[in-house]
């Protein structure tokens, strides 16, 4: 039973359901809000599942410390006098390897609780660096004597330490290491370890350091380069990477192989390599590794190649980055889906109100609002079934269940299963339309435009004749 009366005007009905469509977006907004504080629930589960196990990982070194002292010259006032006293402060030379070649195969696992999943991983890292001492230290206003060779320093940088795994191996000169925490090499990749080296004890040549760890981490792997000369080969059996930061690899493939990448068919492989130019970054720097630079040296002027660099930004970390990039986002799927909403509710409103007003079966306003709460409905079952079978599982439960609903209800209020299947075919083509929108994100602008033009069309078609402001004059075809 109608609650209007029974002479409504096709204008009036329009406005009925337009009324009635903007109702239907509170909770449709709602659904927006659900999905969201359920996609925070999940990172929050996420998070809860990776703890202990390691953060997103950057590793970055090895650099060479080496501590030596100088003379600075300190001007205080005393009784109301300038006083100039002269110390020895400590300070440490930086020299950054002229190459660093890396190897690191990633092993990624799928880690559960309940209905949420996290991607982890666990790396191994086997590389060589090869060090020079600078021959113009006196540039940077240091004296061969002043070094402390005895006391220098191997650095390594690995921004969450609890991955790191036992047994670490470092060796200089073919000599074994025996290693400390902390003492990091870089501020993006934290504090890591380090190792205690007697330079005065290797031969006067190159350094070549040989190192090999592994470590945990979850999400992504970065890679902080120093290096005059960085190569850096990933391999991994995952097969869906996302190559992020201020580097992309120079090769990489996914699956396959070939002559000049062979690899294992599954997974992938990335090759980086990075200079020092493109850093903008000197191999030898005069202060702590992670900090400022003196105040006396920052005060000095800096030497004539280096006076026409570029600043880096403060702050900034420039990382080659990998991520482990889950294929299926349901959240964002969800979300997108849930957007379209408003055009399964027009859509089925426009096909009731031409039924409406040209085909002479009334439609009552309470009709428009259940059907309508079916449609809003769809979102939330996708959302709950997607959380436990998957989203392409859930999407043909969810339409399935809400079409063949609204078809059937759809049957009582327009008195007829030929107009009812009608509305079933509609929401099965609006439903199988939505699908290829959300798997074809380049191209939804596209598609959903031709949809609403085509409706546009049809609509005007079916009512060139149709008189909105009144009844429909005696005798005209219903």
């Amino acid at each position: 039973m109608s609650l209007l009366p029974e002479d409504r005007s096709p204008g009036f009905k329009l406005g009925l359901a337009i009324f009635i469509g903007f109702l239907l977006s509170i909770p449709l907004f709602t659904v927006w809000l659900l999905v969201y504080d359920r996609q925070q629930q999940s990172e929050f589960a996420q998070a809860g599942i990776a703890e202990g196990w390691g953060g997103p990982q950057v590793i970055g070194g090895p650099v060479l410390v080496i501590p030596y002292r100088t003379t600075v010259a300190e001007t205080v006032t005393e009784n109301d006098r300038e006083v100039t006293r002269v110390r020895q402060v400590r300070r440490h030379l930086t020299l950054a390897p002229e190459l660093a070649d890396l190897a690191t195969q990633v092993t990624p696992e799928r880690r559960r609780r309940s209905i949420y999943e996290v991607v982890v991983y666990e790396a191994a890292v086997t590389g060589r660096a090869r060090f020079a001492m600078p021959h113009d230290l006196a540039r940077l206003g240091i004296a061969a004597e002043q070094l402390d060779l005895a006391a220098a320093e191997l650095r390594f940088g690995l921004s969450d330490p609890r991955g790191l795994g036992a047994n670490p191996q470092v060796s200089a000169a073919g000599r074994s290491l025996r290693l400390q925490p902390g003492g990091g090499s870089t501020d993006a990749a934290g504090r890591g370890f380090f190792a205690w080296l007697d330079a005065n004890a290797l031969p006067g040549q190159p350094i070549l350091v040989d190192f090999s760890y592994r470590f945990r981490g979850n999400g992504s792997l970065s890679l902080a380069p120093r290096a005059g000369d960085t190569r850096w080969r990933l391999r991994s059996t995952w097969q869906h990477p996302s190559y992020q930061g201020s580097f992309l690899p120079a090769q990489h493939r996914v699956g396959g192989s070939d002559d000049s990448m062979p690899d294992t068919p599954e997974g992938f492989v990335a090759v980086y390599r990075i200079g020092n130019l493109a850093l903008g970054q000197s191999l030898v720097s005069v202060g702590d590794p992670d900090g400022p630079p003196p105040p006396d040296q920052a005060q000095q002027a800096p030497p004539a190649d280096m006076r026409n660099a570029p600043a880096a930004p403060a702050g900034a970390q420039q990382l080659a980055q990998v991520s482990l990039m889950q294929p299926v986002d349901l959240y964002s799927r969800v979300n997108r889906s849930a957007k379209y909403g408003f055009l399964f509710i027009g859509f089925t409103f426009l096909a009731f109100l031409l039924f409406d007003v040209i085909g002479g079966v009334r439609v009552s306003g309470v009709e428009y609002l259940l059907v309508g709460a079916g449609l809003v409905l769809f979102f939330v079952l996708l959302l709950a079934f997607a959380e436990v079978v998957g989203f392409t599982p859930a999407y043909l439960i969810a339409s399935g269940a809400i079409a063949g609903l609204n078809t059937a209800y759809s049957a009582a209020v327009l008195k007829s299963w030929r107009r009812a299947g009608f509305i079933g075919a509609l929401l099965a083509a609006l439903y199988g339309v939505l699908y290829v929108l959300l798997s074809l994100e380049e191209y939804s602008l596209l598609i959903g435009s031709l949809m609403l033009f085509a409706a546009l069309a049809a609509v005007m078609y079916l009512t060139r004749n149709l008189n909105w402001g009144g009844q429909r004059a005696e005798g005209e075809p219903a």
